[in-house]
């Protein structure tokens, strides 16, 4: 509680350059990774890994292909109100040789 008034403290003497946006404590609709995570726990239903080591490999793995797929990445985005439209590259399938 008391470190509570040295933040309003600094927050007072900043206030020509800082910015505080208050949010909830948890609110999984504005964090776009609780989306990615909703499709990698989709990915591993009915997986049963050997061991840690197995595990770990089969997450990467969904993880890599999700990260290949920006179009499933984009769709996490709505609910929160991000747009990284100018980010994210677009393969160009135009020219497959």
């Amino acid at each position: 509680m008391h470190l509570q008034q040295e933040f309003f403290d600094f927050e007072a003497q900043h206030r020509d350059w800082l910015v505080i946006f208050h949010l909830p404590p948890y609110a999984p609709e504005i964090n776009p990774q609780e989306g990615i995570w909703s499709l990698l726990k989709r990915a591993l239903a009915d997986f049963a890994a050997a061991d840690l080591a197995h595990l770990t490999r089969v997450i990467k793995r969904k993880l890599k292909k999700i990260q290949c797929r920006p179009h499933l990445i984009s769709g996490c985005l709505p609910t929160t109100g991000l747009d990284l439209t100018d980010l994210i590259e677009t393969p160009d399938i135009t020219d497959s040789t």
